[in-house]
C-alpha cells in the first residue's frame, strides 16, 4: 500500500517500479504501456489529492536522483526527476549556485514540485516551474521527447505543470544563479495594516508573505530580503528552539488540545498570535531559508486568485470562519507571487496571490474547504494541483484560457490515454474528451 506523506490518500497499484537509469525508466514504461495498463509516477507523497493514486503500476523515480551536469557559465543545471528539492539544492550551494525561489517545502521531488505549480513567494519571482529551461519526457511507447524554451516550445509550456498526465519526467534543465544570502524578518503587525500596505511590503521586499490564524486579526510576517553578506546559520539550540519545539513540537500539542475541545481553539490561536509576536532574524543561505521543517502533519486547500482580489478574499475567509463557528486550528498562508506562462500553472499570465487554508489531521475538513472554495470561485480562483479542493474539468477549463493547448499535448503523447487516473479523468477530462462549456 502506498499513501501519501499527511497519510490522507492510500492507493494499492499493481506493481511499484523503481528504475535506476532513463534506459530502465524507458523499459519499464514500454512495458506496462503494453500490458494495458495504468502508469503513474508517485513523487515525495507531499500531495494532498489522489493525484499519484493507481491500481495500476506506479513508478517511483527515488533511484533517478543525480545531478547529470552543471553548466555555470550557461547557468543551467541538468538533474534527473527523482532528486529532492533539498539534494539539489544542497549540490548547487556546493558548485556556487541556487534556484532564485523556491517553496517552504524541500523534501519534494523536482518532477513532482513542478508537476503541480508549486511555488515560493514574491512579486518578482514566478513558481519553480517557470526556471525550468527544458525537460526530458518518457511516454508511453517509452520514447523520449525533449522539449525546451528553444526547441518544441509549445510542449515546453505544457509539460512545466504537466500533473504526470503527459509521460514521466527523466530529467530537468534549471536555470540557477549564483548562490546569495537572505536575511528575513518574521515578526507580528496588525492584519488590517498588513493587508493596507500589502503592495508596499511586496516592493520593498524579495520574498514577501504572512500568516494569519482564524480567530485572531495579527499578521505574522516574513519579510525577506537577498544581503550581501555570507550567510550567518543560527545555532543548534536556537534553531531547535525556534524550528523545532516552537513551530512544531509546541503546534502539535495544542493541535492537539483543540482537536480534543473545539471550543478552546481561538484563544489557543490568540495565544499563539502572542508568542510568535516577539519576532526574529535569520540570515542564512537562500535555501535554507527558503525551506521550513514540516512535522505536523495536516490537510490543505490552496487557491491562486489575481492579486488585486487576495485581501478582501483573505477577509471574507476570516469572517466565514467566525460565522460559521468552523474550529480552525492553523494558520492562512497568503503569498504574493509573479506570473508565468506555462499553461496549466495556477499563476499562468496574471500577478497571483495564493491562499492557503488547512486543517489538523483527524478533524473534519470538507465544510471548512467548501466553503473556502466557494469564495474563491467568485475570483475564478485555480486550486493548486497537488492540494485539496473540488473541481472539475468542466469548471477549471475556463479558468485557463490555454486550457485546449494543453489537451492537444495529452492527446499528441499519450493518446491512449496510458497515463491517466482517476483525478486526471476528474479535473482534466478523458484524453482527447471535450469539455463542456
Amino acid at each position: 500500500m502506498w499513501r501519501n506523506w499527511a497519510r490522507d490518500q492510500q492507493c494499492v497499484p499493481a506493481a511499484i517500479e523503481r528504475p535506476g537509469s532513463l534506459d530502465d525508466l524507458r523499459a519499464v514504461v514500454a512495458r506496462v504501456a503494453e500490458s494495458g495498463r495504468e502508469v503513474r509516477a508517485g513523487a515525495s507523497g507531499h500531495s494532498f489529492t489522489d493525484i499519484a493514486c493507481t491500481d495500476g503500476v506506479m513508478v517511483r523515480l527515488d533511484r533517478m536522483n543525480r545531478v547529470l551536469e552543471v553548466d555555470r557559465a550557461a547557468g543551467l543545471a541538468k538533474v534527473e526527476g527523482g532528486i529532492v528539492i533539498r539534494d539539489l539544492s544542497e549540490a548547487l550551494a556546493r558548485e556556487g549556485l541556487a534556484l532564485e525561489n523556491l517553496g517552504d517545502i524541500d523534501v519534494q521531488t523536482v518532477a513532482g514540485a513542478i508537476s503541480t505549480a508549486t511555488h515560493g513567494t514574491g512579486e518578482r519571482f514566478p513558481g519553480i516551474s517557470a526556471q525550468v529551461e527544458a525537460i526530458e519526457l518518457v511516454t508511453a511507447d517509452g520514447s523520449v521527447v525533449e522539449c525546451s524554451r528553444r526547441a518544441d516550445s509549445d510542449l515546453w509550456r505544457a509539460a512545466r505543470v504537466g500533473l504526470g498526465s503527459l509521460g514521466v519526467i527523466a530529467s530537468l534543465t534549471f536555470r540557477v544563479v549564483p548562490a546569495f544570502t537572505i536575511r528575513r524578518h518574521d515578526h507580528a503587525a496588525p492584519l488590517a495594516e498588513t493587508l493596507e500596505r500589502i503592495d508596499e511590503l511586496a516592493a520593498a521586499n524579495d520574498h514577501f508573505e504572512f500568516y494569519v490564524f482564524p480567530h485572531t486579526r495579527t499578521a505574522l510576517c516574513r519579510e525577506s530580503r537577498h544581503v550581501d553578506e555570507p550567510p550567518q546559520p543560527r545555532g543548534r539550540v536556537p534553531e531547535y528552539v525556534l524550528e523545532g519545539l516552537l513551530e512544531n513540537n509546541a503546534l502539535e500539542l495544542l493541535c492537539r488540545i483543540g482537536r480534543r475541545s473545539p471550543r478552546r481553539i481561538p484563544a489557543i490561536n490568540r495565544f499563539i498570535s502572542r508568542t510568535l509576536a516577539s519576532g526574529s532574524v535569520k540570515t542564512d543561505a537562500s535555501h535554507r531559508v527558503f525551506s521550513t521543517r514540516r512535522l505536523v502533519r495536516f490537510t490543505e486547500m490552496e487557491y491562486a486568485v489575481p492579486r488585486e482580489h487576495g485581501p478582501e478574499a483573505l477577509m471574507r475567509v476570516l469572517e466565514v470562519i467566525d460565522r460559521r463557528g468552523y474550529a480552525v486550528p492553523f494558520p492562512i498562508e497568503y503569498r504574493v507571487v509573479a506570473g508565468d506562462d506555462a499553461y496549466l500553472s495556477t499563476a499562468h499570465e496574471r500577478a497571483t496571490v495564493y491562499i492557503a487554508v488547512h486543517m489538523y489531521r483527524g478533524m473534519p475538513w470538507e465544510p471548512y474547504f467548501r466553503a473556502v472554495e466557494a469564495i474563491m470561485n467568485d475570483y475564478e480562483g485555480r486550486p493548486h494541483w497537488g492540494k485539496r479542493h473540488f473541481q472539475s474539468a468542466a469548471t477549471l477549463a475556463p479558468r485557463y484560457p490555454e486550457w485546449d493547448r494543453f489537451q492537444a499535448a495529452r492527446v499528441r503523447l499519450d493518446p491512449e490515454g496510458r497515463f491517466q487516473n482517476e483525478y486526471t479523468q476528474r479535473v482534466l477530462g478523458p484524453v482527447g474528451a471535450s469539455v463542456p462549456a
